[in-house]
Order: C-alpha cells, then sequence, then structure tokens
C-alpha cells in the first residue's frame, strides 16, 4: 500500500528529505526528478543520511563518507579510515564494513510522492 509521504516541490533536485512513515525513519531522494526512498540511517554508524550529500545517484554519509546507491541501497564504498597512517588498514577490519541500505518503492503522482512502506 502506497502512502503520501511528502510533496515533490518541498525536495529540490539532487535534495534530499528525512520522513517517518508508520515508525520508519527514511530519507527521500531527488535524482533529476525521479525519487528513492532509503533507511535514514547510514549502514556504518547510523549517521542520519539526510545531512550527507547525493550527488546523482550516489549518497554520502555525513559522519564517515560512506556511499551508497539510492536506486538499490548497496553499499559501494565503507567509511573512510580516520587515522592518517590508516591508509593501508585492512580492509577485513569490522570497523570498517558497512551494510546497504534498505529501500521502498516510490510513486510520483499529481505533484505527491508516496511509498510502498509494507514492501522493500
Amino acid at each position: 500500500m502506497f502512502i503520501k509521504a511528502a510533496q515533490e516541490k518541498d525536495i529540490a533536485a539532487g535534495g534530499m528529505k528525512a520522513v517517518t512513515l508508520e515508525g520508519r525513519e527514511l530519507v527521500l531522494c531527488n535524482c533529476g526528478g525521479t525519487f528513492y526512498a532509503v533507511e535514514r540511517a547510514c549502514g556504518h554508524a547510523n549517521a542520519r543520511l539526510e545531512r550527507g550529500a547525493l550527488t546523482g545517484w550516489i549518497l554520502t554519509c555525513p559522519l564517515h563518507y560512506a556511499q551508497f546507491d539510492v536506486r538499490s541501497g548497496e553499499a559501494l564504498s565503507g567509511p573512510v579510515p580516520k587515522a592518517p597512517d590508516s591508509a593501508h588498514a585492512d580492509p577485513a577490519d569490522p570497523a570498517l564494513k558497512t551494510r546497504g541500505l534498505k529501500t521502498w518503492p516510490v510513486r510520483s503522482e499529481g505533484g505527491h510522492i508516496y511509498i510502498n512502506i509494507t514492501v522493500r
């Protein structure tokens, strides 16, 4: 069942908006007029993703710069290591793991954005 989440005019191209629907926190992303819905918390350290950057369909976390594909939720890259000498950090280090994001189907109609919250 699709639920009205926002008005299209409230999210500029390249912009994002956090919404809560039926207890789930989501971020709506406007990728050139096509809207996507992903979970709000980063798959690494639960940072609020609407505070990050959206470049095309790539969402970059504001905390450790992990990147996600908003079309599929796939984690494209893990967090950037903090320490200057960690450029050679072991990629198997659990602290650098990032899970993908949950996504939901989106429909735009009559200037509104609808999310099918029951399907993932």
